[in-house]
């Protein structure tokens, strides 16, 4: 069972401790988790310049010697992306790339560098919004940097009860390219499950978007709660598993140094099973 998107209080937006989302995850099942807090370079980001590697690197060597072999601890890290702060990723990532287990790139804002949030919304359609998304979604798979891509469909998150119509069939000629692009490129698309417990109550993409992933001869998915608090660990990761069987996806993406490799559902059940 493994948790691929979890913050701590290396994220600005997090205050919980790496030890305690630990021994959260053993009390879940979880036997994998990897902490990958924000590195916001987006200078509009309440982020911007809050994220500190050495510290990060020095806790995830503590708790990793507290877990033993009851869980493994993965460095990650949840990189933003858009085309303005590109050669700043670009330049982190030459730098200290080889330090991490798994690289999430997301896509949090519009062109402008705003944030996606619900006031992003005010007077435009959801074309306005989701369409210059994807093409942000599309360079970063391009750029090859990332290991996984966050929360496909983000802005169904922050949409307000206005623009609370999103159908992905919409976007399906959209996203097209993007999966060719990441079939191409060996990139995998994270479930992010925080969905299934806020306001869209459907995971980050949902089925009809995995389906469609599925049926372009993708394989490659990568699972996260994208938890801020202990007590979310592990949470809606049974419920993928069950959705991404009914899709067609049988095994999911696992990492250890940049180095992907795909463990069969049917294995982690067993797993959760003698857990």
């Amino acid at each position: 069972m493994f948790d691929y998107h979890v913050h701590s209080e290396f994220s600005v937006d997090c205050r919980v401790p790496m030890i305690e989302s630990c021994r959260a995850a053993i009390a879940s099942g979880v036997t994998e988790i990897a902490f990958t807090d924000h590195l916001d370079h987006e200078p509009a980001d309440p982020g911007f310049g809050y994220y500190r590697p050495d510290a990060y690197f020095e806790a995830i060597a503590r708790v990793r010697d507290e877990a033993g072999d009851r869980l493994t601890v993965l460095a990650g890290v949840e990189m933003d992306f858009n085309r303005k702060i590109a050669p700043e990723v670009e330049a982190f990532l030459g730098r200290h790339g080889h330090r991490y287990d798994l690289v999430i790139g997301s896509c949090h804002y519009q062109a402008d560098g705003s944030l996606i949030f619900p006031e992003a919304f005010d007077g435009k359609s959801a074309d306005d919004i989701f369409l210059p998304y994807f093409d942000q979604v599309q360079a970063a798979v391009e750029t090859g940097w990332f290991d996984t891509i966050g929360h496909l469909d983000l802005p169904k998150r922050y949409a307000p009860a206005s623009h609370r119509d999103y159908d992905p069939a919409r976007y399906r000629d959209r996203l097209r390219p993007i999966f060719a692009a990441m079939i191409a490129r060996g990139v995998a698309f994270e479930i992010n499950t925080s969905g299934l417990r806020q306001t869209p109550k459907t995971s980050m993409p949902g089925p009809a978007v995995v389906r469609w992933y599925a049926d372009a001869g993708g394989r490659l998915i990568t699972i996260g709660t994208d938890s801020h608090a202990a007590q979310t660990v592990g949470a809606g990761i049974a419920k993928t598993l069950d959705m991404l069987e009914l899709c067609g996806i049988d095994t999911v993406a696992a990492f250890t140094a940049r180095r992907r490799r795909q463990v069969p559902i049917e294995r982690l059940r067993r797993v959760a099973v003698r857990i």
